[in-house]
């Protein structure tokens, strides 16, 4: 490994990033211009893709029905900008060494453009980069069939930003080992059924194969069971990393051994909390699919 990329590695983990991944921009060749990082920064070479960890014990109050204010005060108040702290220390550290360095945030790309091309040939503003499949293109982990980033390292428990620079870095492989085993768990816990258990869409990112469930996302809008509306656009999908079916996602992946980070005791000891809207998805409903 070069040595600026060593430094880059190590100036992410003293800034406080638990995963760091890199793809060079021939990755993104295949995004259309308003969701492409080349519409932001056409001299980019690298793409940096910074997570920060969220710690299991934050879901554990959502877990028992017990305490929601601490997910919402650690995990969405408070990770985001940790986060984005840190991927301004690299940011900085790549400017200070003569590279150009622009942080993105993991904003929704459902977002609609907010203006008009500046030049015949450019998108509207303002063009998004998903920073989830950026992740998979940066060999940090793949989208399961839940419809979120897992990694290795910690299933979907991550928030993650990028970087766009112009430094030529070295990057690392496509993760080949599969996270997701497609148990469907997610979508048997759901009480809403918005994840199906049928029908799903398989898609390629960067060379490698996604298979996610089809979700109906006017569900998880209104979910009571500890999804959390988008706080950056009302159309953009719910925040589900506390709902009932990424809990369960944690619990399985954690019980099977499928992450690197597994603490001493299981992360379900009993049944999780859950709030049933029988008016939406009745019980007898939910049976006939099990």
């Amino acid at each position: 490994m070069d040595d600026l990329t060593n430094r880059v590695r190590q100036v992410a983990r003293e800034a406080g990033a638990d995963l760091v991944g890199i793809a060079g921009i021939e990755r993104f060749a295949d995004l259309p211009p308003e969701h492409s990082p080349l519409s932001i920064f056409p001299e980019a070479r690298s793409v940096v893709v910074v997570g920060k960890r969220i710690v299991r014990g934050a879901l554990r109050g959502v877990e028992e029905g017990t305490q929601f204010s601490n997910y919402d005060l650690y995990i969405g108040n408070w990770l985001n900008p940790f986060l984005s702290a840190t991927v301004f220390e690299i940011s900085a550290f790549l400017e200070n060494n003569r590279w150009e360095a622009v942080p993105l945030m993991n904003l929704p790309t459902q977002i609609p453009p907010m203006g008009i091309a500046v030049r015949p040939g450019q998108p509207e503003p303002n063009v998004l980069v998903d920073c989830d499949e950026a992740a998979v293109r940066a060999g940090l982990g793949e989208i399961g069939y839940c419809g979120l980033l897992l990694t290795p390292q910690y299933g979907p428990r991550q928030r993650v930003e990028a970087i766009l620079t112009d430094a030529v870095l070295e990057p690392d492989p496509i993760l080949t080992e599969p996270v997701c085993d497609y148990c469907l768990e997610c979508a048997k816990a759901c009480p809403l059924g918005a994840i199906s258990l049928i029908q799903k869409t398989t898609y390629e990112i960067s060379g490698k194969e996604t298979v996610v469930g089809q979700i109906d996302h006017s569900k998880c809008a209104i979910c009571q069971n500890g999804a959390r509306p988008n706080r950056y656009h009302k159309d953009a999908p719910a925040d589900r990393t506390a709902a009932v079916c990424t809990r369960t996602c944690v619990a399985h992946l954690s019980a099977t051994g499928r992450l690197a980070d597994t603490p001493r005791l299981p992360f379900r000891r009993r049944d999780p909390w859950t709030l049933l809207p029988h008016n939406i998805w009745s019980l007898d409903r939910r049976r006939n699919i099990e």
